[in-house]
């Protein structure tokens, strides 16, 4: 059905009528979300998927199937049974709702927009039929053909006809492995192949004695694994020698490769803490590096263990907003990495269920058990190539010992987004292949959704060196590595660091059960049940084996290309060959011209040469700060200081929180031990990561992102004494776009509006302002925010805790909320005795005129301020009807006017 709408739609743009017709699918081969999606994208305005809704109907009459002894009666009993009518509703709703999250993970707002806009991307279809029905669609890897198409549709039409009465509908092993299913790429025999060479899992009871037995099984793992059709390019692709073979002996030793792999994110949170630490543990003995992902990381991993292990994880995921981000967590870090996408979910942010949400994590997180946590999707972390070279910035500021690396997702025009990275002065590029993850995503957010590693990987390099840059950028790659194989692939690829995240799970224990998301998880590797925690056998010892072996592997490769180390083929993609696979003749038709395509040029070399790539002319007003103020921290002594500020003054304030949480961690100074204060235009974020102890005062203005990830400092915010709008601030903007993003604690005043996304991801500090743009408090989940003025449209959207007061003088305020998550309440006396306070601080800190005209006339506006909290929270009194409120007297007008 998608070939005759694309085909039908191509026909009539080119004969100029399609804007006088409508197209509608009346198909039986639409169930799945994706089938929709791909219809209405290639066109299609109306879908009518007649054979699943017939079937959703067949499964919900009560006599589907009859009761069997031993079993409950009917295979999808559930509590709340719905008829068949009800049932077919509920379907037409899942898919509706599965629509919009795609959309949403595309930046688009309507289904109109959506429609005909060919949002994808093309693997394994020929030429002709991409011209014939997809034109404009990217293609980077030919294919399949009309007629290969055609065999495929009359299979299965003859296996439904000539199907016996009776017999059940295949279970093809799209979710989990079946036998007679679609290939995975971790069956139970490649499981358990790789779990006996390292001594885990089932092969923990014969567990080899010596590293010669543990090789010898490794590479029986190695045959199982690669035992399978090709399901990805690089199962296409071969190795050619470079020159002569060279004696092992010669190529770089094991411990020369090891510190090239990362453990890839993976949270803390998504896996157990036993888990967690196990391969944090792992990577730190063999000098890797760990991911800690982004559900933050524990204080207590801080300190090695009494037998020097080091569990905490040398890279911390960070994006702005991300869980668990304070100050101490990034200036533990060797690496910090911008998670702008996922390889697994490409366009989506991270999510943890609500029953894995503990006290711990919770705790960590700095939101509420049992709560689910949502994590933006990119477009709320980085708005522009501008955006994410100033969060580098940032970052590289309050940590000036830490590598800063971006996260990309391996798609078409990846090349081009990984030259803005350069740009931007990151040090390393990652670009995560699409078959990832923990296995805790819906399976409409990890199923049709990127593309392998391979082919991201190709255009990255190519544009780097294309664009004079790949000297300045390290480029990782990750996405279901699992041999020493597909390392040496990537490195001919571009590759310089390589990210193994399932694999490692594996060699603890995990037997794949695909259950991470429910807490189930039988081996205690992705739960966070302490019954099932306590089933965990798994130790760092096994993932220093497996890594040891998969760089034994690619040692012996290496020799056998006549190489001594992995930079002498970093990048030469002419030592890539086709590997013929007679077997499976369609295999044959993939185009793979562009991977084996070496990118070349006289001057850039093919892998990085510099270790940090740090903007230059960078002018910091810290360095000025800590030169008077270095030994008054070391000491604990009160120190205050004032400065003139202007626009091109970044991050200020956020190396002085550095040089303060390295001394005393998140714990900081006590109050205003640090007191500093500005006059003039501060440029971007002003007061980013200021720890407790710290006071930042501004008499001026200040650009975005002020408060970014506050970690317990108060900043104050007043306008200039000689300013016009001194007695009119909350008609009037002070600071910019996304202020007190991602604040973990803390206080913010602010004598005038604040522009859009204020306080997204605001997990723990309290802020004042006198109006607020779009987005106010979105994703919130902890703190206060208080409102005195008006608000821009969908209020607190993915708000889960915490609790905002605003001032709605117009009556409009509850038609600017969006209230999938929460509720506009009234206000109790106490919640009234908090605002009361709160103003008076604000009026203190700022000599606000706004809120001494709230305090003079508190009476006249007690009655109109609103609470807005998540549905979760208890229910408060309704509210009031708001009181009128006198029109004001009209201005006049001069004669004429």
């Amino acid at each position: 059905m998608l070939l005759a709408v694309g085909a039908v739609r191509r026909h009539l743009i080119d004969t100029g009528l399609r804007l006088r017709c409508g197209i509608v699918a009346e198909t039986a081969d639409a169930f799945d979300i994706h089938h929709m999606a791909t219809l209405i994208g290639y066109g299609c305005e109306v879908v009518y998927p007649w054979l699943a809704l017939q079937s959703v109907s067949a499964l919900f009459t009560p006599a589907a199937e009859p009761a069997r002894e031993g079993r409950r009666s009917g295979r999808y009993e559930v509590a709340d049974r719905p008829p068949p009518a009800e049932a077919r509703k509920r379907f037409r709703s899942a898919a509706e709702k599965g629509l919009l999250k795609i959309m949403s993970k595309m930046g688009i707002s309507v289904l109109p927009s959506y429609c005909g806009a060919q949002i994808f991307e093309i693997l394994g279809l020929g030429r002709e039929v991409v011209q014939r029905c997809f034109l404009g669609t990217e293609s980077p890897v030919g294919g399949i053909g009309f007629e290969e198409i055609a065999e495929d549709v009359l299979a299965r039409h003859a296996a439904a006809w000539d199907a016996p009465a009776g017999r059940e509908v295949p279970d093809y092993g799209r979710i989990r492995f079946r036998k007679d299913g679609e290939e995975h790429a971790w069956s139970p025999p490649v499981v358990v192949a790789l779990q006996k060479a390292v001594g885990s899992g089932k092969g923990a009871k014969d567990a080899p004695t010596d590293v010669a037995t543990g090789y010898a099984r490794f590479q029986e793992y190695i045959a199982k694994a690669e035992a399978h059709r090709p399901t990805s390019p690089r199962d296409l692709l071969g190795f050619r020698a470079a020159g002569a073979p060279v004696p092992l002996e010669e190529v770089e030793p094991i411990e020369a490769i090891l510190p090239r792999f990362v453990s890839a994110a993976m949270s803390l949170g998504a896996l157990s803490p036993e888990a967690h630490a196990t391969l944090s543990i792992a990577m730190n003995r063999m000098g890797a590096r760990s991911n800690s992902g982004e559900g933050g990381e524990d204080p207590f991993n801080y300190t090695p263990l009494p037998n020097g292990d080091r569990v905490d994880n040398r890279i911390k995921q960070v994006a702005s907003g991300r869980f668990g981000v304070t100050t101490e967590y990034l200036v533990r870090a060797e690496e910090l990495e911008i998670k702008v996408v996922q390889g697994a979910k490409p366009g989506e942010g991270g999510q943890l269920p609500a029953h894995k949400v503990t006290e711990l994590i919770a705790r960590l997180r700095h939101s509420v058990p049992g709560i689910s946590l949502i994590s933006p999707p990119p477009h709320h972390d980085i708005y522009s190539i501008e955006d994410l070279a100033q969060l580098i910035l940032d970052l590289k500021t309050v940590n000036p010992r830490a590598r800063v690396g971006v996260k990309l997702v391996s798609e078409t025009g990846v090349g081009t987004v990984a030259a803005g990275v350069a740009k931007a002065y990151a040090d390393y590029v990652l670009i995560a292949g699409h078959n990832g993850g923990t296995g805790a995503s819906p399976l409409s957010s990890i199923k049709h959704a990127g593309s392998p590693w391979e082919i991201g990987l190709a255009e990255a390099q190519e544009a780097l060196v294309a664009n004079g840059l790949r000297g300045r950028i390290e480029v990782r790659v990750d996405g279901g590595f699992r041999t020493g194989r597909d390392v040496v692939i990537a490195a001919l690829l571009g590759g310089e660091s390589f990210g193994f995240g399932t694999a490692p799970l594996v060699a603890i224990g995990c037997a794949m059960a695909r259950q991470c998301h429910l807490n189930t998880c039988p081996t205690g590797v992705a739960t966070q049940r302490e019954d099932l925690r306590a089933k965990f056998k798994g130790t760092p010892d096994q993932v220093v084996t497996y890594f040891s072996f998969v760089a034994q592997q690619v040692r012996e490769i290496l020799a056998g290309l006549g190489a001594r180390g992995l930079d002498e083929i970093i990048g030469r993609a002419d030592l890539l060959t086709r590997v013929e696979r007679p077997e499976v003749p369609r295999a044959q038709m993939v185009d793979l011209s562009a991977l084996m395509a070496p990118a070349e040029s006289a001057t850039t070399p093919r892998f990085h040469q510099i270790t940090r790539n740090d903007r230059p002319g960078v002018v910091y007003l810290d360095d000025e700060i800590l030169e008077e103020s270095a030994s008054h921290i070391l000491q604990g002594m009160p120190f205050s200081g004032t400065y003139d500020i202007r626009n091109h003054h970044l991050a200020v304030g956020a190396r002085v929180a550095g040089a303060i949480a390295r001394k005393y961690g998140d714990a900081g100074l006590p109050e205003s031990t640090v007191r500093l204060r500005f006059r003039g235009s501060a440029g971007q974020s002003f007061g980013a990561f200021c720890i407790k102890g710290m006071a930042l005062d501004l008499e001026g203005e200040a650009n975005d992102y002020v408060g970014k990830g506050l970690s317990g400092a108060t900043i104050s915010i007043r306008p200039f004494r000689q300013a016009s709008y001194v007695q009119a601030t909350h008609e009037n903007t002070i600071v910019g776009n996304t202020c007190l993003y991602g604040a973990t604690s803390g206080t913010l005043f602010a004598a005038g509006q604040a522009a859009s996304r204020f306080a997204v991801r605001n997990s723990g500090a309290t802020a004042v302002i006198e109006g607020a743009g779009n987005h106010c408090c979105e994703y919130m989940t902890g703190g206060l925010v208080l409102v005195l003025g008006p608000v821009g449209r969908n209020f607190g959207a993915g708000m889960s805790n915490g609790v905002a007061y605003v001032l709605d003088e117009l009556g409009d305020f509850p038609g600017r909320v969006n209230g999938d998550m929460i509720r506009v309440d009234g206000c109790t006396e106490e919640d009234e005795r908090t605002i009361l306070a709160l103003i008076h601080e604000h009026q203190e800190r700022t000599g606000s005129y706004r809120a001494k005209f709230l305090i003079e006339r508190w009476d006249e506006h007690r009655a109109l301020f609103r609470k807005v909290v998540p549905n979760t929270a208890p229910t408060a009194p309704a509210i009031p009807p708001a009181p009128t409120v006198p029109a004001p007297e009209p201005t006049p007008q001069p004669v004429g006017a």
